[in-house]
C-alpha cells in the first residue's frame, strides 16, 4: 500500500492538501538551492579551493550519489507522507529515540541555514544596490525587509510561494544560460576537464564537499508531501527531477566558466578573485557586457531572497510537524483555516532566525564572514548528517518489511548512504573551509551536533515518562488519515 492524498480542508492541524504538483515542488526546492547563488558563490569556492578545472566532474559525482540515495528516498515517500520529512522516516524505521535525534538535527540545520540566509540576503542586496544603482544603505535594512516579506508570505498558502519562487527561478536560470551560450559561442567547451590531471588537481575532497553543498535543500521534496497532489507519485518525480536538474545545470555552467579561463589555470584565476567575490562577474563583463552583468547581479538579489523564503518554508514545516506530534509546543501545529499555512510555526521560525541575525548585528560582526559563515556551515553539516541518517533508515525500513527489491530499496540507498557518510566525514574534517572561515570559534560549531543528539534523547526520555500517549503515536507522524490507494513502485 502507498499513500495517495485526496483533497482535504486545511486547518485543524492540516496543511493545504492538493496544492502542489511536481513543478511546484521542484520550484520550491530549486529556489532553496538558488542556482545563481550556487554558481557565483559555491562553484567559485569549489574551483578556487577544491579541484579547480575538475569541479564539473565533482558536481556530476555528487549528483550520482544523491540519485542513488534518492532512489530509496522516493520509495520511502510512497509509504510515509509527512511534513516531518526525515524525522518521520527515521522514527518509522529506527524507532522513537533516533527519530527525535533526527528531529533536533533537522531543527539545528534548517534554522541555522535560515539565520545565515538573512545575513547573506541583506549584505549582498546592499552591496549590489550600491554598485549597480548607487543606493548605499546598511545591510540590516534589507535583511529586515526580507524578514518582513517572508513573515507575510508565511501566512499565505504554499502555492503562492511556489509561484513566486518559480518566477525567480526562471529569471536566474535564464541569465546564466545567456552567459553559458555567450561562452560557448566565443570560447567553446574545454575537454581538458575530463583529463585525470585536471580532475584530481588541487583538493578533490574539498571539491566534492562544495559540490554536495550546492545540492543542500533538494531533500525538502518530502516535506511538502502533505501538500502535494498524489504524493506517492509527485514526491519521487520531484526528487529525481530536482537532483538531475541541479547536477546537470551546475556541471554545465561551471564547465562553461572554466572553459572561459582555461581548465589548467581555472583554480588560480578563481583564487585570485576569491577575496573580491567577482570571479563570475569578471567573466560575465567580458562575455555578455556590463548591462547584462548588472542585470545578473540584480537577479542575485532575487535569488538570495528566493533561497531565504524556500529554506524558511522547509524549516517551518519541521516545526509544524513537531508541534503537531507534541514534541514541541502544540501551538506550532496550528494552521490557518483558509490557506492551510502553518502560520504559528512560520512566525516562530522566522522570529528565531531574526533574533540570531540580530545578535550578530548588535555585536558588530560581519554578516558574511561571521553570520553566514557560521550559520550556513553548521546548517550544511546538519542537513548532510540528516540525509545520512535517512539513508540508514530507508534500508532498515524495507528490510524489516521483507521487501525483495535489491536495487531500489537496498543497493542504491546503501551506496548513496555510504557516499553521504563519506561527505559527513569530509565536512567535519574540513569544517573551516566549508564555513569559509578560519575562526577558532566557528571551528567548534560541529560540536552542536552532540547537543542535538543529547536534546533528542532527553526529549525521548521525558515523553516516554510523562507523555506516554503522544510518545506512543510518534511512529505515525503524518497528518490525520487520508484516503489510501494501491501505488506500485
Amino acid at each position: 500500500m502507498g499513500i495517495e492524498s485526496t483533497p482535504a480542508e486545511p486547518g485543524n492541524g492540516r496543511l493545504r492538501g492538493d496544492a502542489l504538483g511536481v513543478a511546484g515542488i521542484v520550484f520550491l526546492v530549486l529556489a532553496a538551492v538558488a542556482p545563481l547563488t550556487g554558481i557565483i558563490v559555491i562553484a567559485t569556492l569549489g574551483i578556487a579551493d577544491g579541484n579547480g578545472g575538475g569541479m564539473p566532474v565533482s558536481f556530476l559525482l555528487a549528483a550520482v550519489v544523491l540519485l542513488l540515495f534518492g532512489t530509496g528516498y522516493a520509495q520511502m515517500s510512497r509509504h510515509v507522507a509527512s511534513a516531518g520529512g526525515f524525522f518521520a522516516y527515521v522514527t518509522r524505521a529506527l524507532g522513537r529515540p533516533p527519530g527525535l535525534v533526527a528531529a533536533f538535527v533537522a531543527l539545528l540545520g534548517y534554522n541555522c541555514f535560515v539565520a545565515g540566509a538573512i545575513g547573506t540576503s541583506g549584505f549582498f542586496t546592499a552591496k549590489v544596490f550600491g554598485e549597480v544603482l548607487g543606493l548605499h544603505t546598511p545591510w540590516q535594512l534589507w535583511s529586515g525587509l526580507s524578514v518582513l516579506a517572508v513573515f507575510l508570505l508565511g501566512r499565505r498558502g504554499v502555492d503562492v510561494s511556489a509561484k513566486l519562487l518559480g518566477a525567480s527561478l526562471v529569471l536566474e536560470v535564464g541569465i546564466l544560460l545567456v552567459l553559458d551560450v555567450a561562452i560557448l559561442a566565443r570560447d567553446g567547451l574545454s575537454l581538458e576537464i575530463f583529463t585525470p590531471s585536471v580532475m584530481v588537481s588541487g583538493s578533490v575532497g574539498l571539491g566534492l564537499l562544495f559540490a554536495f553543498n550546492a545540492f543542500v535543500g533538494f531533500e525538502a521534496t518530502g516535506l511538502f508531501s502533505e501538500e502535494a497532489r498524489n504524493p506517492a507519485r509527485t514526491i519521487p518525480r520531484a526528487t529525481y527531477t530536482a537532483v538531475a536538474l541541479i547536477g546537470l545545470f551546475a556541471a554545465f555552467t561551471s564547465w562553461c566558466l572554466i572553459s572561459a579561463v582555461g581548465a589548467g589555470r581555472a583554480g588560480a584565476v578563481a583564487g585570485a578573485h576569491l577575496a573580491a567575490g567577482d570571479f563570475v562577474q569578471s567573466i560575465a563583463i567580458r562575455e555578455i557586457g556590463p548591462v547584462l552583468t548588472d542585470a545578473m547581479m540584480l537577479l542575485l538579489v532575487v535569488s538570495l531572497f528566493a533561497a531565504l523564503l524556500a529554506l524558511h518554508n522547509s524549516a517551518s514545516r519541521y516545526l509544524f510537524a513537531l508541534g503537531r506530534a507534541a514534541v514541541l509546543p502544540k501551538a506550532l501545529g496550528r494552521t490557518v483555516p483558509r490557506t492551510g499555512a502553518p502560520a504559528v510555526a512560520s512566525a516562530v521560525q522566522i522570529g528565531f532566525a531574526t533574533a540570531v541575525a540580530a545578535c550578530y548585528a548588535i555585536a558588530g560582526l560581519d554578516p558574511v564572514a561571521d553570520l553566514t559563515a557560521s550559520m550556513t556551515g553548521i546548517g550544511t553539516l546538519g542537513i548532510i548528517v540528516l540525509q545520512a541518517m535517512a539513508a540508514i533508515a530507508i534500508v532498515v525500513f524495507f528490510r524489516r518489511r521483507g521487501d525483495r527489491r535489491w536495487w531500489k530499496t537496498l543497493l542504491a540507498p546503501v551506496l548513496g548512504g555510504l557516499g553521504l557518510l563519506g561527505v559527513t566525514v569530509l565536512a567535519v574534517v574540513n569544517f573551516g573551509e566549508l564555513a569559509g572561515s578560519d575562526s577558532p570559534v566557528i571551528a567548534q560549531l560541529p560540536w552542536l551536533l552532540l547537543f542535538a543528539l543529547a536534546a533528542g534523547l532527553a526529549r525521548s526520555w521525558w515523553m516516554r515518562r510523562f507523555r506516554r500517549t503522544e510518545y506512543g503515536e510518534l511512529e505515525h507522524t503524518e497528518e490525520p488519515p487520508r484516503k489510501e490507494l494501491d501505488v506500485r513502485g
